[in-house]
């Protein structure tokens, strides 16, 4: 898939560096309404390292992540008027969360957010995550937009 929004504009939207930016790229995005991210899960990722040795899996609260950062960039690509160098997004709360396949080195996540509301600088997002078009993690998100001196 091509990206339409790359990791160089991700690095722009996201405070997240290595090891935890959890987001390679955009694929789709519809500004105020959905969005499609990439996570491509190598062998090589830290966690795997204790996460288990023997039989790695990616951690469920990390998937979550994934999704948070997929949802993070749609929110910060779909406001106006604000200074997005100075913005911030913090995550304020996971409803529903549902793991329903362990995600392992190899998988690629393709991570769906769609924008429930966007009321003042509160966000709700209904997100999914898919490897090979089946679903292995869901969760309601919830996030707040701030300043970052706030």
């Amino acid at each position: 898939m091509k990206s339409i929004v790359d990791i160089k504009k991700i690095l722009k939207l996201l405070p997240h560096r290595y090891p935890f930016l959890l987001v390679d790229r955009i694929v789709e995005m519809e500004r105020g309404k959905s969005v499609v991210g990439i996570k491509n899960v190598t062998f090589n990722e830290p966690f795997f390292v204790g996460h288990f040795p023997d039989y790695p899996v990616m951690p469920g609260v990390l998937v979550v992540e994934a999704m948070a950062q997929t949802g993070a960039v749609l929110a910060l690509s779909s406001v106006e008027g604000v200074d997005i160098e100075n913005s911030v997004i913090y995550f304020m709360g996971i409803d529903s969360a549902r793991f329903r396949k362990p995600v392992v080195p190899g998988d690629q996540l393709v991570i769906k957010c769609e924008l429930i509301r966007f009321r003042k600088s509160i966000c709700k997002l209904k997100a999914e995550c898919y490897v090979d078009d089946e679903l292995v993690a869901d969760a309601i998100l919830l996030s707040v937009l701030r300043e970052k001196n706030e």
